[in-house]
């Protein structure tokens, strides 16, 4: 557990606090392309670390963030026209470009150079790997966009979402790197196979021979520091002679990748946690095939609301929400599945609101199964502090640390799980 001074620093990310100046060091998704369809297209709000922003696409089809309100009397420029190569505010006109600077205040003399001295807030913001992104550090410090396994495909290769969540972003990263509550929050047991490990069906598609999540409920594991983050393997029994593995990514600062199937060929799932404010967060989901284009089929699949993938208002809010708790079905829960909640998004979802918009870990309990829990939590507020020293995260300043999958294996007991799961971990086809 943490005490609440610990909880403070590791999840407040507003300007100022120790977390919020080291999430400012990194690229941030923050909208899906659809968002910004064209150039001088209608302008979209968006909160990030706690900043009430508007991003908008110019003639020329770059992308601008800046602040809000604007700096003349405050008034919001999400109202603002989007022309010429600007945004330009309603109240007065007064015009910004991407970059911040004034071009053009028409309430002033015509011989005046107040523009010249006046600026808004603006943040670099690019569009990359079927994302758009903002760094919002400081400039002599922005690095080159993360080198992400999904972000480098085609966008034939890659099926993405948006939603929000109504939680802190660490408790959101803490269920993406959780192994072990998929033995129960994604089972899909009845009452008598959740009793007759035996009678339980093979998995389909996976690559396993059987769902060895649910036959061992109780992995173990090891955790390990990398370049980028941590991996995280989780060790279960498959037979007499071998152990299953499940080796999860977690990339610095809020990146997950699940682990595939055992055969290589196959998909990867993974998210981004991207921080809105302390309470609540984006959270962009990504499946993708680094081997092919997905199918017309897997694509309709993917978008059925049962995976990871939520169904979502134009709003982007889910629509299983807390407000109708996730559209529970308790029947389904009694003789069906574990939750009797649809959607593996809207499963992870449910449980990491339902612990609070922002937990308190002085209460918690945790076992030998929440150890990338924990670890996580070190690594995170260890890169803060060093931060805090004057050392900027190695993370933050390599994208290529970024090339990594995650991947499982079957090993056989006494090899070494490392070795054998090497070439799956690296980003290659």
């Amino acid at each position: 557990m943490l005490n609440d001074t610990d909880n403070e620093f590791l999840c407040r990310v507003g300007a100022g606090t120790p977390m919020g100046e080291y999430l400012r060091r990194f690229w941030m998704p923050f909208l899906l392309p659809e968002e910004l369809p064209e150039p001088d297209c209608p302008p979209v709000r968006t909160t990030l670390l706690g900043e009430q922003l508007v991003a908008y696409k110019d003639t020329n089809g770059d992308i601008g963030l800046i602040d809000n309100f604007c700096p003349h009397r405050r008034a919001s420029m999400f109202f603002g026209r989007n022309e010429e190569c600007g945004l330009r505010c309603v109240y007065h006109g007064w015009k910004f470009d991407t970059n911040g600077d004034c071009v053009d205040m028409p309430s002033e003399p015509a011989e005046s150079n107040f523009k010249d001295k006046v600026k808004i807030k603006a943040y670099p913001a690019r569009e990359y790997g079927g994302l758009i992104w903002a760094y919002m550090g400081p400039i002599e410090t922005m690095p080159e966009l993360p080198k992400l396994d999904w972000a480098t495909l085609p966008d034939s290769h890659r099926i993405m979402s948006k939603r929000s969540q109504e939680s802190n972003w660490v408790q959101s990263v803490e269920g993406g790197i959780d192994s072990s509550h998929i033995s129960f929050l994604h089972s899909g047991v009845t009452p008598y196979m959740r009793d007759n490990p035996g009678k339980r069906p093979a998995r389909r598609g996976a690559g396993a021979p059987l769902d060895f999540t649910t036959v061992d409920t109780s992995p173990r594991f090891a955790v390990d520091d990398t370049e980028a983050g941590l991996l995280i393997s989780a060790r279960r029994e498959a037979d007499d002679d071998r152990y299953y593995y499940r080796i999860t990514q977690m990339l610095l600062p809020f990146y997950t990748m699940i682990p595939g199937a055992i055969k290589p060929g196959h998909q990867i799932g993974g998210h981004a946690w991207v921080p809105i404010d302390d309470y609540s967060c984006w959270n962009f989901s990504v499946s993708w095939n680094p081997y092919r284009p997905f199918t017309d089929e897997e694509v309709k699949q993917h978008w059925s609301g049962a995976g990871l993938h939520a169904l979502t208002d134009n709003k982007y809010r889910p629509l299983s929400n807390k407000d109708n708790d996730y559209n529970i079905d308790r029947e389904e829960q009694r003789y069906k599945t574990f939750t009797g909640i649809k959607g593996i998004g809207e499963q992870d979802m449910g449980t990491q609101e339902s612990m609070g918009a922002l937990s308190w870990r002085a209460g918690e309990h945790l076992g030998a199964s929440d150890s990338a829990i924990i670890a996580y939590r070190r690594r995170l507020m260890q890169e803060a502090r060093n931060l805090q020293e004057g050392v900027e995260s190695f993370a933050a300043t390599h994208p290529e640390a970024y090339a990594v999958r995650s991947a499982s294996v079957l090993v056989k007991r006494g090899e070494s799980y490392l070795d054998a799961a090497k070439d799956r971990l690296e980003a290659k086809v």
